[in-house]
């Protein structure tokens, strides 16, 4: 089982932070003492700018959830496709040989889902194997292309597209002061990434997935998530996160490693979901890595913030075209979302 290709996709529109910033103090209608919080907030999150669906100006005229889904699956549907086309190209391949396509999102609600309403626009077999997830938030990711490869597992001549979107600026909650989503608004960017998974009988010069490990941690359900109501998208956010990234993690990894007769020390590419900037150095901190080992991370958030599950695809795809790393190099792909859960690919080049 190997990775193909990965890409990504952004909408055409970015904005610089502390231009979002400031309207965000405008449509959140903070009075001095909040709008200053908001601002120290964003300051601290290390973000230079972010991609955005839609002109910042339409924000204010979105009057409700049917305005923003419908905005979130038109977009949704035109940055997957470009997404999809780029990876499948990258990978040497054509749509048609594409077997079953992995989708995921936790911004926006559709039935048809999107990989549905993609199948013809790309041009997909009418008997391609659609899974489209949702609810899985930051971790999906890493998880879609863990499923993806069991599939190819099973069916070793497969080829299997894997496509996460999330339009996070699209779960906008104006009537919402809570320090959550004063974070999350200067956190969150929109952006999809794809990968291709093929199985052994496809030749492919992309990283090996030797194995996959999922984690889940009971009673953590409240860690991390939404509120989902005729509001749309509430976030549920937890200041636990960087403490379960410190904590918890770096044990988890060491069990996954030690099933391979392995140890950090053997790890030369880390590929990790840039949750934010205490979520990063919990990370780091936790396993003990040097200020290069997540450099990309640190540099994916910079540039364009937390995607959600299409950001550990995005650094994937970085590190491949950037880092490719030399042959029997080892990598280890990680992310944690909602539930709350880990999930972890160890790769080799």
């Amino acid at each position: 089982m190997k990775i193909a290709a990965a890409t990504t996709a952004f909408p055409d529109r970015w904005y610089p932070q502390h231009e979002l910033t400031e309207r965000l103090v405008s449509i959140l209608s903070l009075e001095p003492t909040r709008a200053d919080r908001l601002r120290a907030l964003h300051g601290n999150c290390g973000i230079d700018g972010r991609h955005l669906a839609l002109p910042l100006d339409a924000y204010e005229q979105l009057g409700s959830f049917t305005d923003s889904n419908r905005a979130w699956l038109q977009t949704a549907v035109d940055l997957g496709e470009r997404a999809c086309r780029d990876a499948i190209a990258a990978a040497g391949l054509g749509p048609e040989q594409v077997d079953a396509i992995f989708f995921s999102t936790v911004t926006g609600l559709a039935s048809p889902s999107v990989d549905a309403r993609l199948v013809t626009r790309l041009g997909l077999r009418e008997d391609v194997r659609r899974v489209p997830m949702f609810g899985l938030g930051c971790v999906a990711g890493a998880a879609a292309v863990a499923r993806a490869a069991d599939f190819v597992r099973s069916h070793p001549s497969a080829v299997a597209l894997v496509l996460t979107v999330e339009l996070c600026s699209l779960t906008l909650q104006p009537d919402d002061l809570s320090v959550a989503n004063l974070i999350s608004v200067g956190l969150f960017g929109d952006g999809a990434a794809a990968a291709v998974v093929v199985g052994e009988d496809h030749p492919s010069n992309g990283p090996e997935i030797v194995d996959t490990r999922s984690v889940f941690y009971p009673d953590t359900e409240q860690v991390m998530g939404w509120d989902i109501g005729a509001h749309g998208f509430r976030i549920v956010l937890s200041a636990e996160v960087p403490t379960v990234a410190r904590e918890r993690v770096p044990g988890d990894v060491d069990r996954f490693l030690a099933n391979h007769v392995l140890t950090r020390a053997d790890i030369a590419r880390w590929i990790a979901h840039p949750g934010g900037p205490k979520v990063l150095r919990g990370l780091q901190e936790g396993l003990g890595l040097g200020p290069d080992d997540l450099a990309i991370s640190w540099q994916s958030l910079r540039r364009v913030g937390n995607l959600s599950s299409a950001s550990v695809l995005m650094i994937l795809a970085e590190t491949l075209r950037n880092r490719p790393g030399d042959p029997g190099d080892l990598g280890l792909m990680l992310a944690m979302g909602p539930g709350f859960c880990s999930e972890f690919l160890l790769l080799r080049w």
